[in-house]
């Protein structure tokens, strides 16, 4: 199953976002990794901007990278993320 369906069943659900996550704009990278946020959305990226976001064309684009509106600090905010980002929890 490629990232996008799994992220599709999951809406409504909580995710561990692995990673740190970038602000443009003068936050830049925030700091805080292992964070739980919910799920509220998720959405397929053009083959272009997947292949633009991980830097190499790759095989599916649906493995590659998805839009996702998480829940965080209180506010939603659509965020870029691959498979190696997230944890399904």
């Amino acid at each position: 199953m490629v990232l996008l369906e799994q992220l599709r069943i999951h809406v409504g659900g909580l995710i561990l976002l692995k990673s740190e996550l970038y602000w443009y704009g003068v936050r830049g990278w925030d700091g805080i990794t292992d964070r739980t946020v919910l799920l509220m959305d998720a959405c397929a990226l053009t083959v272009a901007a997947a292949r633009s976001a991980q830097g190499a064309a790759t095989t599916r684009a649906g493995d590659l990278a998805a839009g996702i509106l998480l829940l965080i600090d209180g506010r939603p905010h659509w965020v870029w993320v691959g498979a190696d980002d997230l944890e399904l929890l």
